[in-house]
């Protein structure tokens, strides 16, 4: 594993685990009424995306290794330079489904760093 992996690895866990925090016990009508939870979730998965963009940068083979890694970058692209299109039901969906096995992913990989 590259040297900065760990970092952007580490940086990715935390958003995700954030955002996770952030919608627990929330419906998808409560996302839609809530401009800060929105802006709150939309950040952390931003912050995701970014991480593992530079992750693949510096570390293409760890990278490699983190399934839905093109579709964070894509949503975390879509977020930062597309906001105006942004489909909330997209993104509560990604947060629903697919935070917790990324997350899973991102420790395994944080383990086998240590």
């Amino acid at each position: 594993m590259a040297p900065d992996s760990a970092k952007f690895l580490w940086d990715a866990l935390q958003a995700a685990e954030r955002a996770g925090r952030f919608v627990q016990g929330k419906t998808f009508a409560d996302y839609l009424q809530d401009e800060l939870l929105r802006s709150a979730v939309e950040r952390q998965v931003e912050v995701v995306g970014e991480a593992l963009g530079q992750l693949r940068k510096v570390d293409p083979t760890t990278a490699a290794t983190i399934a839905d890694l093109p579709q964070a970058v894509g949503l975390r692209n879509v977020l930062v330079h597309a906001y105006a299109t942004v489909n909330d039901k997209l993104v509560w969906g990604v947060v629903e489904q697919h935070l917790a096995p990324l997350c899973e992913r991102l420790k395994a990989l944080l383990d086998t760093a240590s």
